[in-house]
């Protein structure tokens, strides 16, 4: 079988023996240390790429902005129906001078 491993079934488990990992095109140089092998272990490289390390975090990241995004939305959806409320409340205070009004000058 020529299947190369993946992150859950790696080819093999020994470092040494794991492919090397390929600078993505996405990586700005220079960011990261070039190289992360240490004394015995020659081109060890985990099977993955630092794009799917980050999955999860873009995934989070996602997840809070429309939880953000719902929240305001309710928040604005509150506020136009305390708004509207209000404004029922003063036209019916409004009603209640005019009809007093009225009542006052009509004795």
């Amino acid at each position: 079988m020529n299947t190369a491993g993946t992150i859950d079934r790696p080819l093999t488990y020994d470092p040494q023996k794991q492919a090397p990992m390929k600078p993505s095109t996405h990586d700005i140089a220079g960011t990261a240390p070039e190289d992360f092998t240490t004394s015995g272990a020659k081109d060890s490289r985990q099977n993955r790429t630092r794009e799917m390390q980050l999955i999860p975090e873009a995934l989070a990241r996602a997840h809070m902005h429309d939880r953000l995004h719902e929240a305001e939305q309710e928040r604005r959806a509150l506020r136009l129906a305390t708004a509207r409320r209000m404004q029922r409340r003063a036209e019916r205070a409004s009603m209640r001078a005019r009809r007093a009004l009225a009542m006052a000058v009509m004795q």
